[in-house]
């Protein structure tokens, strides 16, 4: 059963910035093509870039007794506190603050980011640092995951 899940798509500001594309394109292919087909050319590739941005947009779940970000997954089991980051503070947790051997999966389109502890001993990474535009919610998920598994 998934407690959480949440694909981090770009929001609109990058999905505008990427249809800048389109004029770029057509430039390029002016002096080469007939206009007609760099405007086809213009259309076909910014329609991919845009794809590609959702395509390939991460996704954030808890579920299963699992935490997966992207392709990364640990259990919750072996999670610890959470801490949630916004505005400035995110700004400083994503860059001066960051501990370098931190698991991070964050994008530049998602301001909030969240701290998740790692206490396996074993594991040399201290924390997953993590996007996410619902943070309560995910944090609320681990939380219940973490309980269930003990539970279970």
């Amino acid at each position: 059963m998934q407690r959480f899940r949440e694909r981090l798509v770009p929001g609109i500001g990058p999905m505008l910035a990427a249809l800048l594309l389109l004029p770029a394109i057509f430039i390029i292919f002016l002096p080469l093509t007939a206009p007609v087909i760099g405007g086809a050319a213009a259309v076909l590739v910014t329609a991919v870039v845009e794809l590609a941005l959702v395509v390939s947009a991460p996704i954030v779940a808890v579920g299963d007794g699992q935490l997966v970000a992207g392709a990364a997954r640990i259990p919750v089991a072996l999670t610890g506190a959470t801490e949630l980051f916004r505005g400035q503070e995110a700004t400083a947790a994503r860059g001066t603050g960051l501990d370098a051997r931190a698991y991070t999966m964050f994008r530049g389109w998602v301001d909030p980011v969240l701290r998740v502890q790692v206490t396996d001993p074993d594991d040399p990474v201290p924390y997953w640092l993590l996007s996410t535009r619902r943070p309560e919610e995910l944090m609320a998920a681990i939380e219940a995951e973490r309980s269930a598994s003990r539970t279970a």
